[in-house]
């Protein structure tokens, strides 16, 4: 069956980043993606759920490890349990072209240019605001306490209109850094080795090496790449 070009999303795995050439000999940065086989374990229609939209699961996973509810399900498809689940719209009608158990492989992206891929970043805990912002931090000349990382004075910051004296939402302070749900934005997808089931994208991708990440079709490009 033929997969409808707009809208395909996948799982897979973040292997690392290396380099590979062009024809010109040009180094260009990329990250592989192992996009290992995916399956739709549920259509959403609109009679029954109020839109449409598709269920895809992927990475293998042995029962034992899984729960009762997530096999159930998984088992309405035909498949065994997966370990992983994302759930991506279509347009209304566009379900139609997914049925339950159908395979979607790396081919999918075959035509498609750039993707945005999502993922959650490294977490790297609490930092303080010279690191966290990159502030110069305070004086270090005679006089000054033993405060030279500190971001200074806050209170001139505060917002009295009409309320009380508290600081604006946004406030650059320190606090827990990464860790966060990230979407880069417009990748160039340089290379697809369709018989390993890799997909290489131009740049970084958040996350550690092995983590999931979930790969679609870019839903709005750079200015400098719309003409491409």
């Amino acid at each position: 069956m033929t997969l409808p070009s707009k809208g395909a999303h996948m799982l897979g795995q973040k292997i690392g980043m290396t380099r590979i050439y062009d024809d010109k000999g040009v180094s260009i940065p990329v990250t592989i993606l192992k996009m290992e086989t995916n399956t739709v374990t549920q259509v959403r229609t609109p009679e029954v759920d109020g839109y449409s939209g598709v269920q895809i699961g992927a990475g293998e996973i042995k029962a034992r490890n899984s729960t009762m509810p997530v096999i159930g399900h998984d088992a309405k498809a035909g498949v065994a349990p997966r370990r992983h689940h994302t759930e991506f719209r279509v347009e209304d009608g566009a379900e139609s072209g997914y049925e339950l158990g159908q395979s979607i492989t790396v081919d999918t992206f075959a035509e498609t240019k750039f993707v945005d891929v999502i993922a959650t970043s490294k977490g790297k805990g609490f930092m303080g605001p010279m690191r966290r912002y990159g502030f110069k931090g305070q004086l270090a000349s005679h006089g000054v306490e033993r405060k030279h990382r500190s971001p200074g004075s806050i209170g001139g910051h505060g917002n009295n209109a009409g309320k009380s004296g508290r600081i604006k939402k946004g406030k650059r302070m320190g606090g827990r850094t990464g860790g966060a749900r990230v979407t880069m934005r417009s990748l160039d997808v340089v290379r697809i080795d369709a018989e390993n089931g890799l997909l290489l994208v131009k740049g970084p991708v958040p996350g550690h090496n092995n983590c999931w990440v979930e790969v679609r079709p870019a839903t709005r490009l750079n200015r400098s790449k719309q003409g491409k």
